[in-house]
């Protein structure tokens, strides 16, 4: 089973609104930006074990990149666990730990920008 976490999702807002609803998401839920490229619409985040005063377990990285189509925006994310060093976690990582994360990104990216995520 592999740790590292896939997600795309299609917003109805401009890439540009979404990037930044994105950051406001990552602020919130306590993570650090690695990364930030606006003109690309694209950031890195790197998440602590306990995020919004729950234990979690393993930290987390996060890759976020924000593409313009027809009527909106795709986000793609892909994020994986990381070790006490801050390395990619090859093994050992608690389950669903990676999985919650993306969950709560997108969430709080959909409540930022008052659309549901389709």
């Amino acid at each position: 089973m592999s740790l590292d976490v896939h997600q795309e999702k299609s917003i109805q807002r401009d890439p540009q609104s979404v990037f930044q609803a994105g950051l406001k998401a990552v602020e919130k839920l306590e993570g650090k930006t690695v990364t930030s490229d606006a003109a690309k619409a694209r950031f890195e985040v790197k998440f602590p074990k306990i995020i919004l005063g729950k234990t979690l377990g393993d930290r987390t990285y996060l890759s976020c990149e924000i593409r313009a189509e027809a009527g909106g925006s795709l986000v793609v994310v892909d994020a994986y666990p990381l070790d006490a060093l801050e390395r990619k976690l090859l093994f050992g990582a608690r389950k669903g730990v990676t999985a919650t994360v993306v969950t709560w990104f997108f969430a709080h990216l959909e409540h930022n920008l008052g659309v549901p995520v389709a």
